[in-house]
């Protein structure tokens, strides 16, 4: 089992996590703005106004991502910093900077992989009713058009949105994503049909517009599940979760966290029916034409993956969850570290799907700090990655055509309500002073880089 010859290496980072500059150069307000404003919400009222000062620093970043040796960097582009209302005026500074960093980036020989939104939606469009108003695919569409005319002569990597289950299903039902909100049922799943028409409007102007031949994906949050045994019925049991709305006895409120509802629009034409049998009446009442929409070509599908649970089939075999051993190895997050969960998650999107994939995220949060060595010695990140890249790798070897990999995530970062407190980063951040350090899994990787993972 090996790679491609052609894999992509990379690393990830999204823009209100790194970029701060959150008031320069006629930047926009975005709902992470107003939600990080606003005490008592993140980590020790921590906020995104400087995170990592990437805005002025990107040389500096750039040159990292030399060192580390990455071939692509995927990095999402702050809507309101282009567009400071969302729709109309172009904030021609806030798109320079953009300009730039794609020009850096391909002097040092990395190639840009850009995401559209990474939820730092426009504040001025939230006051308009956000994803819930019919017009924000259009919105969206006008938005990328900006990105597109100015960037596809150099760029040919391009991704619509990043982990609708996140911003949709945790930021306008559960609260605890941006943009924060505690909508019913019905309302958060209207948001999610216009954030999908969206997506595919996008694909739309991205292909009408784009100077070069452009390759063109989203990133999801996929839910993967690993099967107890080898036998037949526990995979089997682990499959249909995977197809379903989520974890046996789930309850609704929990069924955001699934595959099918989030893709099956968008690459099968329309939502799957398990989905609208537990939905019910809260289910959107699409046209034909919306899921015409949706429904456009991809190039590949980026999946973001972290973590998995095990199934197995009960004495009916009806699928159930295998409970976690106590003591079982978990991150800083307390997510389980289940390496098998990259093979299945690969795999089964590869086969529903049948569309090339990328990991658009990969990675662990840690107990990092700079020793007194200077260095930062990060071997549980390491073996993590070590073990997660060899079940890619399997997958690559089962038939699945995974195309490359995207470490979560470059940077130590901003991360969302945790504030400043978890790192997920190949490079260490001071905060303080903005001093960054090589982790040992930095270096690390440069080597599976440039062995093409042979010395895993």
């Amino acid at each position: 089992m090996s790679f491609r010859k052609d894999f992509v290496w990379g690393a990830a980072t999204s823009a209100y996590q790194i970029e701060g500059a959150w008031n320069e150069d006629g930047k926009g307000e975005s709902v992470c703005d107003m939600v990080t404003h606003t005490p008592g919400i993140i980590y020790h009222n921590h906020t995104g106004d400087t995170a990592c000062d990437h805005y002025h620093r990107w040389r500096e970043d750039v040159a990292l991502m030399a060192e580390i040796g990455l071939r692509a960097y995927r990095f999402s582009v702050c809507w309101p910093r282009v567009m400071p209302a969302g729709t109309g005026a172009v904030n021609e500074r806030g798109l320079a900077f953009y300009d730039r960093l794609v020009d850096g980036l391909l002097a040092a020989g990395i190639e840009p992989w850009v995401t559209l939104f990474h939820w730092d939606y426009p504040y001025e469009l939230f006051l308009r009713g956000g994803w819930l108003n019919a017009d924000s695919p259009r919105w969206f569409a006008d938005y990328a058009a900006v990105l597109v005319d100015k960037l596809s002569d150099r760029v040919t990597k391009w991704m619509t949105v990043n982990e609708p289950q996140c911003y949709i299903g945790a930021g306008h039902w559960h609260g605890w994503c941006m943009p924060g909100l505690r909508l019913g049922l019905r309302e958060m799943l209207l948001a999610g049909h216009h954030a999908l028409m969206a997506h595919g409007a996008a694909v739309q102007v991205i292909r009408a517009r784009a100077r070069q031949t452009p390759v063109v994906g989203w990133a999801q949050a996929n839910s993967p599940t690993v099967p107890a045994s080898a036998s037949a019925a526990d995979v089997d049991a682990a499959w249909r979760v995977m197809a379903g709305m989520g974890g046996p006895g789930l309850p609704v409120q929990e069924s955001i966290w699934n595959n099918t509802w989030w893709s099956d629009p968008a690459l099968l034409g329309g939502y799957p029916e398990a989905g609208l049998r537990l939905y019910g009446a809260a289910a959107p009442k699409g046209k034909p034409a919306d899921f015409e929409l949706m429904r456009q070509p991809l190039d590949f599908y980026g999946c973001n993956i972290y973590q998995g649970y095990t199934i197995r089939a009960a004495a009916d075999g009806a699928p159930e969850i295998v409970p976690a051993a106590p003591g079982r190895a978990a991150t800083l997050l307390d997510w389980p570290v289940a390496p098998e969960c990259l093979y299945w998650g690969v795999k089964f999107i590869a086969e529903r799907y049948r569309l090339p994939v990328v990991i658009t995220e990969n990675g662990m949060s840690g107990h990092d700090w700079v020793d007194a060595d200077g260095a930062v010695h990060d071997g549980a990140r390491i073996d993590f990655t070590r073990r997660y890249l060899r079940e890619l790798r399997r997958a690559a070897g089962d038939g699945a055509e995974v195309r490359g990999y995207f470490h979560w995530s470059l940077l130590d970062n901003f991360e969302w309500w945790s504030g400043y407190k978890h790192r997920f980063g190949l490079v260490h951040v001071d905060y303080a002073t903005q001093r960054r350090t090589l982790k040992d899994s930095a270096r690390w990787y440069r080597g599976v880089i440039a062995a093409n993972g042979e010395n895993l």
